[in-house]
C-alpha cells in the first residue's frame, strides 16, 4: 500500500479505491458519449473516427521568419497553426513605438499591419488550415487583419476555422496583457460573437483560458472554477448585448493545462465538462447542444518545464498529452523540451509534434471512446474536483459576479497562496522535481537555444515608416475616424475598424484611438 497523498487540488489520494468510492447515480452523471452532460467526450465517437488536431504554438520575429517555421511544422504532419505574438503586439503597440523597445520579435512574431498578417501566412491555404491566435485584448484586430489575407486570397469569412483566445479577464486576474478597463473590454469581446456570428460563423471567437492560471500557480480545481465563472461572464455580457444563447455559445472554446498529475487531469476534465453542460443547459437555457458542450484545446504544462536537464522535459510532456487525450481534448500542443531555456528550436518543435504523432498512431489510444469510464479512482476523483470546483464558483458568486471578484482580488490571491504552497513544498523536497530537487546531477550538457535577431526591431521600424509613406493618409484618418464614433456609441466597432485596417491602419493607431476613447486599465482602477 502506498503512503496517503494529497491531491494538488487539495484533497487526500487513498492508496486504494473500490467500487464503495464511486459517486450515486454514476450512469447519469456520465451518461453516453457526445450526449448531456457530456463527462464522457462531446462526440459520439471521440478520436476512433479521427485524432484530435494536432497544433504547435510558433512564432518569433519577424513574420517571414514564423511563416517558414509554420511550413516546416505543416510539412511534418501539424493539422493546425497556433500562432505566438510578441509582447507589443499583445498590448496593442506598434513595434516603432518607445515602449516596444527591447521586446520586438521576442516572445512571439510581430505584427503591427495587414502587410505583416499577409508575410505571416504566405503560401498557406487558409481554408485547408485551422488557425488558434494567441491574443486577447486585440484580438478582433488580429482576427480582421486574418480575413483581409485570406479575402485577397480569395477566401471568404464563412471558409475560415480558428479561434482567437480573446479571453481579457483572465488577463486581469493571471497574465496581465491587458489594455482597456473590463466594461469596454467585455463590450469588444461581445461585439466579436456578433460580428463572427455573421461574418465568420465557424471561427471560435473566445477560448476562455484556465492554462495562464494555471502557470501562475492555480491548482486544477481553481483552474476550472475561475476559468468557468469567467465563461459565466462573457455569456451573460452577450445576453446583455442583446445576443441569444444559442446564437454565439456554440462557438465558445477553452483552453486548460495538461499536467503531469495524470488521473487528477483526467478527473479535471471530465469534471469541466459536466459543471458547464449542466450551466448552459439550467442556468442560460440553452436548447442547441452544442451550446453545452465544452470543447477545448490543451497545451501541455511549460511551468513544469525545467531548465536542469531539460531533456527530461520530453517525458514530462508526453505525460502531460497522455492526459489531455485520455481527459478528452478537441486540440493539443505539445511544448518542446527546451521551451524552460528559449523559444523551441527547429528540432525541439519537431521532437514535440512526434510526441502528438506517437500517441494518436502507435498506441491504442485512439481504438476506444473514453477508456478511464467506471474507474473507480477517476470517477472518485472527477466528484471531488467537481465538489471543489462548484463551491469555488460560488465563492466568486458571492461577490457579484467574476469581475466583482476581480476587483475584490479573490481570484488573484486565491491562486497566490496555491503557488506559495507549492513553492513551499519543491523547496522543502516534499514534492519532487526529477532533476531539480531530486536525482540531480553536477552538471548540464551545453545547450545552444534559439536567438532573436536584434536587428528585427529596427527592420519592423523601417517596413512601419514604409508604409507611412506609402498608404493614402487620408483614407486612414477618415477610417479611424469612423472608428472613433463607433467606439463612443453603441454600433459594433468591428465593421469600421476592418475598415481602417484595409487601409493600412497599423494595430498600433487602432488600439490608440480605443485607449483615447475607452481607457487604460490600471490594477488599482475602479469602474
Amino acid at each position: 500500500m502506498s503512503e496517503r497523498r494529497s491531491s494538488e487540488s487539495g484533497f487526500p489520494i487513498k492508496g486504494l479505491y473500490t467500487a464503495d468510492d464511486l459517486p450515486e447515480g454514476l450512469d447519469s452523471r456520465l451518461g453516453a458519449p457526445g450526449e448531456f452532460p457530456y463527462a464522457r467526450g462531446v462526440y459520439p465517437t471521440m478520436y476512433t473516427s479521427r485524432p484530435w488536431t494536432m497544433r504547435q504554438y510558433a512564432g518569433f520575429g519577424t513574420a517571414t521568419e514564423s511563416n517558414a517555421r509554420y511550413h516546416q511544422l505543416l510539412r511534418a504532419g501539424t493539422m493546425g497553426l497556433s500562432v505566438a505574438f510578441d509582447l507589443p503586439t499583445q498590448m496593442g503597440y506598434d513595434s516603432d513605438d518607445p515602449i516596444a523597445h527591447g521586446e520586438v520579435g521576442k516572445v512571439g512574431v510581430a505584427i503591427d499591419s495587414v502587410e505583416d498578417m499577409r508575410l505571416l501566412f504566405a503560401g498557406i491555404p487558409l481554408d485547408k488550415v485551422s488557425t488558434s491566435m494567441t491574443i486577447n485584448a486585440p484580438g478582433s484586430v488580429l482576427l480582421l487583419l486574418y480575413q483581409l489575407v485570406a479575402e485577397e486570397s480569395g477566401v471568404e469569412g464563412p471558409a475560415l476555422n480558428g479561434t482567437i483566445q480573446n479571453d481579457i479577464l483572465k488577463e486581469y486576474i493571471a497574465r496581465g496583457t491587458y489594455i482597456f478597463p473590463p466594461k469596454p473590454s467585455l463590450r469588444l469581446v461581445a461585439d466579436t460573437f456578433a460580428y463572427c456570428r455573421k461574418e465568420v460563423p465557424r471561427w471560435n471567437t473566445i477560448s476562455i483560458s484556465g492554462y495562464h492560471m494555471a502557470e501562475a500557480g492555480a491548482t486544477p480545481a481553481q483552474e476550472i472554477a475561475f476559468t468557468l465563472a469567467n465563461g459565466v461572464e462573457y455569456v451573460r455580457a452577450a445576453l446583455a448585448a442583446g445576443l441569444a444563447v444559442d446564437d454565439f455559445a456554440p462557438r465558445l472554446s477553452f483552453f486548460f493545462v495538461a499536467r503531469t498529475t495524470l488521473l487528477e487531469e483526467v478527473a479535471k476534465f471530465r469534471a469541466a465538462r459536466r459543471i458547464w453542460a449542466r450551466l448552459m443547459r439550467d442556468d442560460f437555457g440553452a436548447k442547441n447542444p452544442k451550446s453545452m458542450m465544452l470543447r477545448f484545446h490543451t497545451q501541455t504544462a511549460g511551468v513544469q518545464l525545467t531548465a536542469q536537464q531539460p531533456e527530461i522535459n520530453l517525458v514530462r510532456v508526453a505525460v502531460q498529452g497522455l492526459a489531455a487525450v485520455l481527459g478528452g481534448t478537441q486540440s493539443l500542443h505539445t511544448n518542446s523540451f527546451d521551451e524552460a531555456i528559449a523559444l523551441p528550436t527547429e528540432k525541439a518543435a519537431r521532437l514535440a509534434l512526434r510526441t502528438q504523432q506517437v500517441l494518436a498512431y502507435e498506441t491504442d489510444l485512439t481504438a476506444t471512446v473514453d477508456p478511464f469510464a467506471g474507474s473507480y479512482v477517476v470517477e472518485a476523483m472527477t466528484a471531488e474536483i467537481e465538489a471543489a470546483v462548484v463551491e469555488l464558483m460560488d465563492r466568486v458568486a458571492d461577490h457579484g459576479s467574476a469581475v466583482d471578484a476581480i476587483e475584490a482580488g479573490f481570484q488573484k490571491r486565491e491562486i497566490e497562496q496555491s503557488a506559495y504552497r507549492f513553492a513551499q513544498e519543491v523547496d522543502s523536497g516534499e514534492r519532487v522535481v526529477v532533476g531539480l530537487n531530486r536525482f540531480t546531477i553536477d552538471t548540464d550538457e551545453p545547450y545552444e537555444p534559439l536567438r532573436v535577431d536584434p536587428e528585427i526591431e529596427a527592420a519592423q521600424a523601417e517596413r512601419l515608416a514604409t508604409l507611412r509613406a506609402e498608404r493614402d493618409g487620408g483614407a486612414v484618418e477618415r477610417a479611424l475616424a469612423e472608428l472613433r464614433a463607433a467606439a463612443e456609441g453603441t454600433e459594433n466597432v468591428l465593421f469600421p475598424m476592418k475598415e481602417a485596417l484595409r487601409a493600412r491602419a497599423t494595430v498600433g493607431e487602432v488600439c490608440g484611438i480605443l485607449r483615447q476613447v475607452w481607457g487604460t486599465y490600471r490594477p488599482s482602477d475602479r469602474f
